[in-house]
């Protein structure tokens, strides 16, 4: 057991100071003073420290991402303490437009050696095209066999994407909702948006017409273009949840994003960030022009939280659902994104200026200022 006394905690509501009693993964007692006699445990003092759940980062290239000017332009894997640096304690990886040098296979054994090193770490199956990508024979079988498998990827709406039809994109959404129901899952289906004119009108035909609920549809990269953005906001007025990524692929700073939302009357709750994290960008020189390979940064969420946070136009439970209890649910993590009794104990520990400082996940502190 461990005693962190002292915390100011945000849940993500606003909890005031209290102190925090964890054994092994789980959050055993949050009380204003807690006394433990009679048994062993180690206690650290939080005073003037702040403490939120762990980030949910629910589209990140785990097993790296790139290639489209060539080999050299692939990223490469990244490690447990990549993703805790960043106070990421959950992760969802994902293939991008390479379902060829890279499979849902080796993606399933990246998300089983995270949760070795003390990660909570789920996946997509599929990739950005039609042709079948999955560990077992389907999507749906995926859904039902595969404990790490929250959904499918697809792509609409881009040059990359496989242009699927409407009735070829509710084929993949029925396989996904099949198979979460008999998986015991939520299951989303997420939708990689580019930026062609079609935006997510087929998104919108399988919510209008045909009756699919919108909150299995996750779509993402929704703030690529401000015409883009213009849609999804409608989409999630409709009662979707849309995801804005905030390593790449934006027409303005995702807070900002947040920020116009917000103002025209989109609610907090029907948004949350990702990072679409080691995707592979062009890096370019002061003219412009390319010259090699970079990864999308994997802090992204972190430093974009923060700048909300110290923005004053948003309330610290506010900003912090966009990481933590938003993507919980649109994930079907019911033990993620809150801490309180009897959830997973994954949090993050800040200085008064929002500087992150400790990291705890699965119960394990992975590093604590001295």
């Amino acid at each position: 057991m461990i005693l962190f006394k002292n915390a100011r905690l945000y849940s993500p509501k606003e909890m005031g100071t209290v102190d925090i009693l964890i054994s092994g993964s789980k959050v055993l007692s949050i009380e204003k003073d807690i006394s433990i006699t009679g048994l062993k445990y180690d206690t650290y003092d939080l005073e003037n420290n702040i403490v939120t759940p762990g980030f949910i980062d629910q589209h990140i290239h785990l097993i790296g991402a790139g290639g489209k000017r060539g080999f050299g332009s692939m990223t490469s894997e990244l490690s447990a303490q990549d993703l805790l640096s960043v106070g990421s304690t959950s992760v969802v990886g994902l293939l991008g437009t390479d379902g060829v040098t890279r499979s849902p296979k080796s993606l399933y054994a990246k998300t089983k050696s995270l949760e070795d090193q003390g990660i909570s770490a789920y996946m997509h199956t599929g990739y950005y095209g039609l042709d079948p990508v999955h560990i077992m024979k389907s999507i749906q079988e995926d859904l039902v066999f595969i404990d790490k498998v929250l959904g499918c990827k697809i792509a609409i709406s881009d040059i990359r994407s496989s242009f699927p039809t409407l009735q070829e994109l509710l084929k993949k959404w029925r396989e996904v909702y099949i198979g979460s129901m008999i998986g015991g899952k939520k299951g989303i289906l997420h939708v990689h948006l580019g930026n062609a004119p079609s935006k997510l009108d087929l998104l919108f035909q399988m919510v209008n017409d045909h009756q699919v609920p919108i909150e299995s549809i996750s779509p993402t990269h929704v703030a690529r273009t401000s015409d883009l953005f213009d849609s999804a906001i409608e989409f999630g007025k409709l009662g979707g949840r849309i995801d804005i990524t905030t390593g790449a692929s934006k027409f303005t700073d995702p807070h900002n994003a947040v920020l116009m939302a917000i103002e025209r009357k989109l609610p907090i709750g029907r948004m949350t960030f990702s990072t679409d994290g080691n995707a592979g960008l062009d890096l370019k020189d002061k003219n412009n022009h390319v010259i090699g390979t970079k990864p999308a940064p994997i802090r992204a969420n972190l430093e974009e939280f923060v700048k909300l946070v110290k923005t004053k136009n948003i309330s610290v439970p506010d900003a912090l659902s966009l990481v933590t209890s938003n993507v919980a649910d649109n994930l079907g993590l019911n033990n993620k994104g809150r801490l309180q009794v009897g959830k997973d104990s994954d949090f993050c520990v800040f200085d008064s200026s929002w500087n992150l400082k400790t990291v705890i996940s699965k119960g394990k502190i992975h590093s604590i200022e001295s």
